[in-house]
């Protein structure tokens, strides 16, 4: 599977997709990346005189490509293109540095483990100057 038929298969759209690219992928580590243009609704009310990047949303970033887009290749490797739904059921995320309008931040995944429907990975992610931002582990139900 491609990593355009990937993000094809996310189940997301604008203002809540948060996938530009996938830069590599295999059943056991993704890494992708997005950057957080200013037009995004939430910069208009978090900080109002100097936004700043939601925790949430970045918790949200690292879900999209470090899970749900991982689960999606996972699955459709394992199970010849069928589609299954992806929901986050637990984190816990460490945050290190802010994230602020225009930055480009990438996202780095690997699989803790898979079984039972469950998918496990420890994400971490980083900005433009290789700095890690924040860190921890997410953990997503898979469903046919």
């Amino acid at each position: 599977m491609t990593e355009s038929k990937i993000i094809e298969k996310l189940p997301y759209a604008y203002p809540f997709l948060f996938v530009d690219g996938i830069i590599a992928v295999d059943e056991n580590s993704i890494s992708g990346h997005y950057t957080y243009v200013p037009e995004l609704p939430f910069y208009q009310g978090h900080f109002k005189d100097g936004p700043i990047t939601p925790g949430v949303i970045l918790t949200e970033t690292m879900a999209q490509i470090g899970l749900v887009c991982l689960g999606i290749y996972i699955t459709n490797k394992e199970s010849n293109n069928l589609s299954h739904q992806i929901a986050m059921t637990s984190n816990a995320i460490d945050f290190y540095k802010p994230v602020f309008p225009s930055e480009k931040v990438m996202v780095q995944s690997e699989k803790l483990y898979f079984r039972f429907n469950k998918l496990k990975c420890k994400v971490k992610m980083y900005n433009e100057n290789s700095e890690l931002v924040c860190r921890g582990t997410i953990a997503g139900m898979l469903k046919q």
